[in-house]
C-alpha cells in the first residue's frame, strides 16, 4: 500500500531534503495564490507568492511557533461594476511549515508579488564543536625510582 505525501511536501520550508519533491503535485485543493519557494543559498530561502491587486494593507504574515500563515482578504469596492472579473480577488490563508530554526527575515510586496524572506539560523549550542584532546598524564614515578 502507497501513501501520496506530496500535499505535505508542498508547504514545507528548511527541509533540504524534501525540496526535489516540493510542488511535485499541483493538482490540490489549495492552488490560489500561486507560489515559489527558492533556496537563495546555504541558509537562505524565498517564497513569492502571486497577489495581484492586494495591497499591503490587504495582507497579513503570522508566525506562530513553526508555522508561517499569509492571508488576504482585499476590500472591494462596490463603486466597480465588472463586464468581466477574470483577476481573482477572493480571500485567501496559505499555510507553511517552517522547519526548525527557521524564521521569517523580511517581507516585501512588489509588482504584484509578496517575496517572504526566510533564513536558518542555527543556535550557538547546536552548532557542532570541536573538542580538543589532552594529552596523556604521564604515569607517576614510583618511589624506587624517586629514591634512586
Amino acid at each position: 500500500m502507497r501513501f501520496d505525501l506530496s500535499p505535505l511536501y508542498r508547504s514545507t520550508v528548511g527541509f533540504d531534503r524534501l525540496f526535489q519533491m516540493l510542488d511535485a503535485n499541483t493538482t490540490d485543493a489549495q492552488s490560489y495564490p500561486p507560489y515559489n519557494i527558492e533556496r537563495l543559498g546555504e541558509t537562505d530561502y524565498r517564497i513569492t507568492m502571486a497577489v495581484a491587486g492586494f495591497a499591503e494593507s490587504d495582507l497579513a504574515i503570522e508566525v506562530k511557533e513553526n508555522a508561517l500563515t499569509v492571508s488576504g482578504k482585499r476590500t472591494e469596492d462596490e463603486k466597480r461594476s465588472y463586464l468581466h472579473q477574470g483577476i481573482a480577488a477572493r480571500a485567501f490563508e496559505r499555510r507553511f511549515q517552517l522547519a526548525d530554526h527557521v524564521e521569517v527575515s523580511g517581507a516585501k510586496l512588489e509588482h504584484g508579488l509578496l517575496h517572504i524572506e526566510l533564513k536558518r539560523v542555527i543556535p550557538d549550542a547546536k552548532k557542532p564543536r570541536r573538542i580538543e584532546i589532552a594529552a596523556a598524564a604521564k604515569p607517576a614515578q614510583t618511589i624506587e625510582a624517586q629514591a634512586a
